[in-house]
């Protein structure tokens, strides 16, 4: 049984509290998208919460909870979807918002501590004429290694893929629970068991990460009669070599009211595309919109948008922040993760949208994988009961879709692939034998004679 008074005697020096409200706050993540994890996770919260400055004092801690058998849940932004932040058997939240420099560029590549945020090494790499090839649509507060433990994938994904593609992550730092508790330097393809593990391998201390040429990004509107035609252009988009993007998301008409700076200017019954897009490509853009029928409608500066607390970027309102836009008018909503085939993309798309076309409100980015592109979808859904949702999801299986399932909390039952990759799953048994790191999210460790194992 853990000891957290011993635990927390130990670590006195080090930022803490037990303060019931905070706790309640710092176990939390945006798991309640899903009705299914609300139930599941409300109510769940850590003993107490820890927010170390430095490596040293990671060290400390994970030192403690060897030798007390405390669980440890790793917190950074806690902008993940999927009770990646939450504790389910109570323990120490260690919170890495604290850890935020020093910053280094060498040769294009940037290494920050995990608590840095992905605006501030954004705008800090854009000084110096660089940019981050890849970040969520919660930029403006998630943090560097809650991005990669998270899953990596968002804007920048119609260029450069997901973190999972070879190069995208070059290395880590990460603090182990072994006998006793070591830093370890991992490189490359070493680096992949911490990435989409959700803290389960071990507290990520610092990232490295390959950049990009900056680019001044326009953020564009483009609306078109219906989605088919928005569907099109958005792929022809995406395998326009010769136009610098960072991102087209596309919405059906239910979509475009929720989005509040830019509801105004959608008309009625129209779909939508979103789009980053570097000067250089605009003449291109303008008239791959007009082929496809589209209209631009709204045109802004991508940076100084977000540089603006009252502005929003056009990213914030594609990929998983779709949802919460849709969220925060109507409560009644829940969303998908999936991916669509490589060929026959739209055709996929449509036979969904077909089969249920009031209770799901179509949402697709362009993203690669392997060197190929395809459509992603984060539709939002119509809620209506457990069984409902699981019809609508076979609905998508039955149109080609892969699911990558957001209303469960391991990692394992929350991927396309339905297991761990064993080079994780043989890590985490390496560095975390006692099972304390963030406890019953790998379900292949938790219960190895389960089918995820």
């Amino acid at each position: 049984m853990p000891d957290i008074a011993a635990f927390t005697a130990e670590l006195s020096g080090i930022e803490q509290s037990d303060d019931a409200a905070l706790l309640r706050q710092k176990s939390r993540d945006f798991y309640w998208y899903s009705p299914i994890l609300k139930r599941q996770l409300d109510g769940k919260r850590a003993d107490i919460w820890l927010r170390p400055n430095s490596e040293d004092e990671v060290m400390s801690i994970l030192n403690a909870a060897r030798r007390h058998s405390v669980p440890v849940t790793v917190r950074g932004g806690a902008t993940g979807n999927y009770g990646q932040c939450v504790p389910l058997n109570g323990g120490a939240v260690l919170d890495t918002t604290a850890m935020t420099a020093p910053i280094t560029l060498k040769d294009g590549v940037l290494e920050a501590q995990a608590g840095a945020r992905m605006i501030d090494l954004d705008l800090w790499a854009r000084e110096r004429g660089w940019e981050l090839r890849l970040w969520p649509s919660t930029k403006r507060t998630a943090t560097i290694a809650g991005f990669v433990a998270g899953g990596g994938a968002g804007v920048g994904g119609i260029s450069h893929g997901t973190m999972r593609e070879r190069g995208n992550l070059l290395g880590v730092r990460v603090a182990t629970l072994q006998d006793p508790p070591a830093l370890l330097d991992l490189e490359g393809d070493e680096a992949n068991p911490v990435n989409r593990t959700y803290g389960t391998t071990g507290v990520i201390t610092r990232v490295r990460l390959p950049l990009t040429p900056a680019q001044d990004w326009r953020d564009i509107a483009v609306v078109f009669s219906d989605f088919a035609a928005a569907g099109r252009f958005a792929l022809a988009l995406a395998f326009a070599d010769g136009i610098p993007k960072k991102m087209c998301g596309v919405f059906d008409a239910h979509l475009p009211p929720f989005f509040r700076a830019i509801a105004d200017v959608v008309p009625a019954d129209h779909a939508l595309a979103l789009v980053m897009v570097a000067p250089s490509g605009l003449v291109a853009l303008r008239d791959m919109a007009r082929e496809h029928g589209g209209r631009i409608v709204a045109d802004q500066d991508t940076v100084a948008a977000e540089r603006d607390p009252e502005a929003t970027p056009f990213y914030e309102y594609c990929w998983n922040h779709t949802t919460l836009q849709v969220l925060k008018r109507d409560r009644g909503v829940t969303y998908l993760q999936c991916r669509f085939p490589f060929e026959g993309t739209l055709e996929s798309v449509e036979k969904v949208r077909a089969a249920f076309p009031d209770e799901v409100w179509m949402h697709t980015e362009c993203v690669r994988f392997g060197g190929r592109t395809t459509m992603t979808a984060l539709p939002v859904i119509r809620w209506k009961d457990d069984a409902r949702l699981a019809e609508i999801m076979a609905g998508f299986e039955a149109a080609g879709a892969g699911i990558a399932n957001p209303h469960v909390m391991t990692i394992e039952e929350g991927s396309g692939y339905r297991r761990v990759p064993g080079d994780q799953l043989g890590f985490k048994r390496r560095v975390d034998p006692l099972g304390l790191f963030n406890p019953g999210k790998m379900k292949s460790f938790d219960e190895p004679e389960s089918d995820a194992a």
